[in-house]
């Protein structure tokens, strides 16, 4: 029987995909479809030594989902031929319903779109995807991986806004953290490096990118992180602003222009890094920064000085830190912002091996041995753990 599970990333203008032989873990093909419903859509595909990039015209995202299928028949491998035992979809927002994987029926997908009010840029375009792999593989089961469920459990005091308690209930305003398949999937691996056999593991993740959070975590379990109801709170990002006054929003409503929908572009789209230097790709920004730009280097100080403010607050919550770990594009990618954030904690004890900072590669420490404090770089591969969720979840319901 095949262990081909196709990993299944729907957003609003593009499409992630993987296919991984879950028998031995390996990766058998990968790819992306951009700017769906734009004449100049195309798809890159990969599978063994061979890339290819296309340009494909898809009006929509069943268009574009069969252009990831015909990718497979072109340039392989064949999913005919190789055939799926099941197909992994990540999802978003989980809210307070799903604190693990869930096979998707009529009932889950329901809860699914009904959440996209929490994710509006996620959960509805994730969905969509389903339903169109449910039309194309009606036979395969399809499981849900929700980034929310690693935060399900965070302890009452740190999911609870203090908001008054009856519009909480009413509404579900609570602490649901996003980015937790790849915190939880980090997190593990940083403690089969670097923890002790009895002793508690205290650490802090920082997934850096586009999308910015973090998370402190005490073993396997979460005990807090930095966004919130949606991904919108906590660290500043590529076009996020992250904490902001939320009396902001109705200053502007009474003294601007902005409606709710355009302060809610404002504030996802065209704010954080972005809205601060005019680039979001901390490539360009670094570019930039070397060059002298002062917007620049306030966007960076302003990323940096956010990202210091919140692992000393988890540092403190924690009542101690044994590893911070770095992750995702720039966490994994920037070594500068790094340092940055290292050299803020020197008076905690925390100290570089500069050298493996700059010039290392792969999962790795790169504190030096004087530190207070073991500062890891771990590649985060959220595709495989979507993968091993969906796996283990089918074997578990076939018992």
């Amino acid at each position: 029987m095949s262990e081909n599970i196709l990993v299944v990333n729907s957003g609003s203008s593009s499409i992630k995909y993987q296919l991984l032989d879950m028998g031995e873990e390996t990766l058998l093909a990968k790819g992306s479809v951009e700017k769906i419903g734009q004449p100049c859509s195309k798809i890159t595909h990969k599978s063994a030594d061979k890339e290819v990039t296309k340009q494909i015209g898809a009006g929509d995202h069943f268009a574009a989902f069969e252009a990831v299928l015909e990718a497979f028949k072109e340039f392989g491998p064949d999913l005919d031929k190789v055939g799926l035992k099941a197909i992994g979809n990540r999802v978003v927002q989980g809210a307070g319903i799903f604190p693990g994987p869930a096979l998707i029926d009529k009932e889950v997908l329901k809860k699914i779109w009904e959440l996209s009010v929490l994710a509006p840029l996620h959960n509805g375009p994730e969905a969509r995807g389903i339903e169109i792999m449910q039309r194309l593989f009606p036979q395969t089961p399809q499981v849900a991986v929700f980034d929310t469920s690693f935060f399900f459990h965070l302890p009452q005091e740190a999911r609870t806004y203090a908001l008054k308690k009856e519009v909480a209930e009413r509404y579900g305003i609570y602490r649901y953290g996003a980015h937790g398949i790849s915190h939880e999937f980090v997190g593990a691996k940083a403690r089969l490096m670097e923890a002790k056999e009895g002793e508690d593991f205290r650490q802090i993740v920082l997934h850096l990118g586009n999308g910015s959070s973090c998370s402190a975590q005490v073993n396997a379990k979460a005990v807090e992180t930095s966004m919130g109801l949606t991904p919108l709170e906590g660290l500043v990002m590529g076009t996020r602003t992250g904490d902001i006054d939320p009396a902001s929003v109705t200053y502007l409503l009474k003294n601007s222009p902005y409606t709710p929908e355009g302060i809610e572009e404002l504030y996802n789209k065209e704010s954080g890094i972005k809205g601060l230097c005019g680039e979001s790709d901390m490539r360009k920004v670094k570019r930039l920064y070397d060059a002298g730009s002062k917007d620049a280097l306030l966007a960076v100080r302003v990323f940096c000085h956010r990202i210091v403010s919140y692992i000393g607050a988890y540092w403190a919550q924690m009542g101690g830190l044994d590893a911070l770990t770095f992750t995702a594009g720039i966490g994994e990618n920037q070594p500068f912002i790094r340092s940055l954030v290292a050299g803020r904690l020197a008076p905690f004890g925390v100290k570089l091996n500069e050298e493996s900072n700059l010039e290392g590669s792969g999962d790795r420490l790169i504190s030096s041995p004087a530190s207070s404090v073991k500062v890891l770089v771990i590649h985060t591969d959220e595709g495989l753990s979507i993968a091993r969720q969906t796996r283990d979840l089918l074997s578990a319901s076939s018992l």
